[in-house]
């Protein structure tokens, strides 16, 4: 065991399964930490002052805290310090993009690796789970008003666990058979196993949480029906589920979907389980397009459905990619084969009308656009085919307009998203939103984040303070 301060310059390395075991299955690929791992792991952190690590975190976790715990070896004491603002910690350890938050302000990190604060966050609240431990459930006395909440993806839930722990009686509404939203359908159960996630669920569900499946709001009920039936405000969380495609010849094959729906068919409807029935298109070769976290969740579930090829196709080179270091680190691992700086121009197929051929061209980067970064610009005469009998479309979603389409006075801008302001109010009176609803596809935490700042305004609003 290392002494007070561990000033080893790298992480402690996460294991992991064999990159050509887990190619072929869905068994999660990080194994974790061991007690004794994350213990040296924790050691490294150098307890600063001004705690900048927290300020990288959306959801305001006590990292300095909950390490130290770890350093102790009092796990059950760090996931206590954990929840007091995290609702699923389990699931933030897996999926959160730590080297951008938290590990991003990380001062270890000026000089060698960041503290691994996403790998000890997981284990600790593996740990938990593992030892029967749910943890320190403080609620304050019902204070006799209600809260709907539309959406039981990672804005709703976080926005539900702290309303009820402030004595509120909070009802999820969730279109889906199951809550959890993009934690369910998006992600793959090789990065985060969907008993986890319910297990998270249950945590809530224990705390008072009430959750209605297979509730469409928008067309079983409407928001106004939901203010009429005594909720005391609305909180709308209902993601962003409307997958975008490229407009080019030949998007109407067989053999093109979009990522949002191969996912869900392979994660909520396990269609990688032979046991059930789920239609899954069967390919040999595929063509993601796109270069975030769901191209390379679509490529690697891809591989384990069984295709021999699969290739990532993004108009940009690797440097600007937005997926997780990680993600492509894995994908590579695994034989995910890259084709950057690459732009479909045409899906071809065969007389049957089946995809048979993906059009590129290559690209080039020009001066950078509206995002910061340089725009890819097309090389005359530089097409090529790549020979695919799937193309998944993975260039992100936009919110479904059911809610906003059927509830006055509820604004949205050019793209779909509702419009808020600092406190996730809506131009409707009392009805609040946050999560891809608001901002398009982003990150589980930062949806977390609007969960929690609208829970905040929600009850400053209910109790006359604001």
């Amino acid at each position: 065991m290392a002494g007070k301060f561990n000033m080893a310059p790298n992480k402690v390395p996460m294991p992991e399964r064999d990159p050509k075991e887990r190619a072929r299955c869905f068994q999660e690929v990080a194994m974790g930490y061991t007690p004794e791992q994350a213990r040296e792991e924790a050691t490294r952190c150098l307890h600063c002052k001004a705690k900048p690590c927290v300020s990288g975190c959306p959801v305001g976790v006590p990292i300095p805290d909950f390490i130290a715990a770890v350093a102790a070896g009092d796990f059950l004491q760090a996931y206590d310090i954990i929840r007091t603002t995290n609702s699923l910690p389990a699931v933030c350890g897996r999926v959160c993009p730590q080297e951008n938050q938290c590990e991003g302000k990380c001062v270890r990190g000026k000089k060698g690796e960041p503290v691994a604060i996403g790998r000890l966050e997981r284990f600790v609240a593996d740990y938990a789970r593992e030892h029967g431990y749910t943890g320190k459930q403080e609620t304050a006395e019902p204070n006799g008003k209600r809260v709907a909440i539309v959406g039981g993806g990672p804005a709703g839930l976080t926005c539900a666990g702290d309303l009820a722990r402030l004595g509120y009686q909070v009802t999820v509404f969730e279109a889906f058979q199951v809550a959890g939203g993009v934690l369910m359908y998006g992600i793959p159960e090789f990065r985060l196993p969907k008993t986890i996630v319910q297990q998270e669920i249950q945590s809530l569900k224990d705390a008072g949480v009430d959750i209605q499946p297979d509730m469409v709001i928008g067309k079983i009920l409407s928001v106004d029906e939901l203010m009429e039936s005594g909720y005391d405000a609305v909180f709308i969380g209902s993601g962003a589920g409307l997958p975008r495609f490229m407009n080019i010849p030949g998007e109407g094959l067989v053999g093109v979907c979009s990522a949002n729906e191969y996912l869900t068919r392979i994660n909520l409807m396990h269609g990688y389980d032979p046991k059930y029935a789920t239609p899954v298109i069967q390919s040999k070769a595929v063509a993601v397009v796109g270069g975030g976290n769901v191209a390379m969740d679509a490529a690697r579930s891809a591989l384990r459905m069984g295709a021999e090829h699969v290739y990532i196709v993004y108009r940009r080179s690797e440097a600007e990619m937005p997926a997780r270091l990680e993600e492509v680190h894995h994908a590579k691992e695994e034989g995910v084969e890259f084709q950057n700086l690459c732009n479909p121009v045409e899906i071809l197929g065969d007389e049957n009308g089946r995809v048979n051929g993906l059009k590129c061209i290559r690209m080039e980067l020009g001066e950078p656009d509206e995002s910061g970064r340089r725009r890819p610009v097309a090389i005359p005469d530089s097409e090529f085919v790549l020979d695919v009998d799937t193309v998944i479309m993975a260039i992100g979603t936009s919110p479904n307009p059911l809610i906003s389409g059927t509830t006055k006075g509820l604004d949205t801008n050019r793209w779909g998203c509702l419009v808020v302001n600092e406190e996730m109010a809506t131009t409707k009176d009392k009805v609040y939103a946050g999560g891809d609803a608001v901002t398009g596809a982003a990150t589980v935490i930062l949806a977390m984040g609007a969960g929690k700042t609208a829970a905040v305004s929600i009850d400053e609003v209910l109790r006359g303070k604001a």
